[in-house]
């Protein structure tokens, strides 16, 4: 009785695992028996539309105008009127030079005026009394003429007389030191008490206008030759209307709130560097932008109107070149060679190897081979395929935990066919 109780218990359980064995082999040839579903991916169908071409160069920040403050006459400084690093108007008084001097100077000036005026007043009425009186013979021509030469040269001699009075006043007001541009001034040179002009126009401050501010950098000519190749055969269109916007990258990654345009561009390259100088000219009203600042240059040169872009993940880089996996008519995975060489943001702009309506694998690129069937989804930047969020939402579940003993059946399927 009992070798028949255990007999049974046998036969129950090898039915029972033969019966777990053929569902298992249902499950892993899936509905129908066909196999494996397809590999669900993320895919992004690229369509051509206008994308700027830009270019990110190193440059740095220059003022558009420098002024040197120098001493234009001698003497002693008496005070510095401005605050170093301040903000000047242009014809703000900077320095004053002790003017003594130059005010007894003006004075002399005037008093010598005086004189002349008075000399050519007598010259010229001798000169004119004796003009009747050379008609009638009562005096000599010689005496007329020696008469109205001292009155011409009296006359030269006030207009000398006037000049040196002008130019007491300019040393004059040579000796109160302004500013010839609007900017910001720089640090002192000198002290007071400090002998300046003595022989030389002694440098006293430097003023600098940085609103707006210039942007000097270079690139290369082979490039900027390549873009106007591009630009005459019309593969692609100008940005903007007179020149390229220009935007600036501080040292700290961030970008200028401003926005620049190109102002300059050089005409001849660099023998040394193969490369041309460009300056741009950005508004700065906050004066956040120094000069000498190190910043990155993002120069929109050109527009692409039929540019084609994937996201950067998509591509994929090896010895032989750049490719990326696209999905055919037949709902199959291929390799599809590309040529992407500029990118746009997080993108790459693919200028060979890719058409309108091309289907580009962006997601689960990991999990599909050529020629694999796949199950294409739209992607959605920063979302998981279906089969990934599937594979997180299973790693929790009860069910997964009994996968292996599923999956043990099934492995020896074979041999119960055997």
């Amino acid at each position: 009785m009992t070798n028949t109780r255990r007999y049974h218990q046998l036969a129950a359980a090898a039915f029972v695992v033969v019966a777990l064995a053929a569902c298992g082999n249902k499950q892993a040839q899936g509905p129908g028996g066909a196999g494996m579903p397809p590999t669900e991916v993320g895919v992004v169908t690229v369509q051509p539309h206008a994308v700027g071409l830009t270019s990110e160069l190193p440059g740095r920040l220059e003022a558009t105008r420098v002024a040197q403050v120098r001493a234009r006459v001698a003497g002693i400084v008496l005070k510095r009127t401005y605050a170093e690093g301040s903000d000047v108007k242009a014809g703000q008084q900077l320095f004053q030079i002790d003017p003594a001097q130059y005010k007894a100077s003006l004075d002399s000036a005037k008093a010598q005026l005086a004189r002349s005026e008075a000399t050519q007043a007598q010259a010229q009425i001798k000169a004119d009394r004796y003009k009747p009186l050379v008609a009638t013979n009562a005096i000599s021509k010689q005496d007329f003429d020696d008469a109205t030469a001292a009155a011409k040269q009296a006359s030269a001699d006030v207009a000398a007389a006037r000049a040196a009075v002008e130019t007491a006043k300019l040393n004059l007001g040579y000796a109160s030191v302004t500013s010839p541009i609007s900017g910001r001034a720089g640090l002192a040179q000198i002290t007071e008490g400090a002998l300046v002009g003595q022989g030389e126009a002694t440098l006293l401050t430097t003023v600098q206008q940085i609103d707006p501010i210039y942007l000097t950098f270079t690139q290369s000519s082979t490039e900027v030759m390549r873009l106007q190749e591009a630009l005459k055969a019309g593969k692609l269109a100008k940005a903007g209307g007179d020149a390229a916007k220009v935007t600036l990258v501080t040292e700290d990654g961030r970008a200028y709130a401003q926005t620049g345009k190109l102002y300059f561009s050089d005409l001849t390259v660099d023998p040394a560097t193969g490369t041309i100088t460009l300056r741009a000219i950005v508004p700065n009203p906050e004066r956040t932008l120094l000069p000498g600042m190190y910043v990155r240059a993002r120069l929109e040169q050109a527009v692409d109107e039929q540019a084609i872009t994937v996201p950067q993940q998509a591509v994929t880089r090896s010895p032989d070149g750049a490719s990326v996996m696209v999905v055919d008519e037949k709902g199959q995975a291929a390799v599809r060679p590309v040529k992407a060489d500029r990118s746009v943001g997080t993108e790459w702009i693919v200028s060979s190897g890719l058409k309108a309506g091309d289907k580009v694998i962006v997601d689960g690129l990991q999990k599909v081979h050529p020629g694999g069937p796949v199950k294409a989804v739209p992607w959605q930047p920063g979302a998981a395929s279906g089969q990934d969020k599937a594979a997180q939402g299973g790693a929790g579940a009860a069910p997964a935990a009994s996968a292996p003993a599923a999956s043990t059946p099934a492995a020896s399927a074979p041999a119960a066919k055997q």
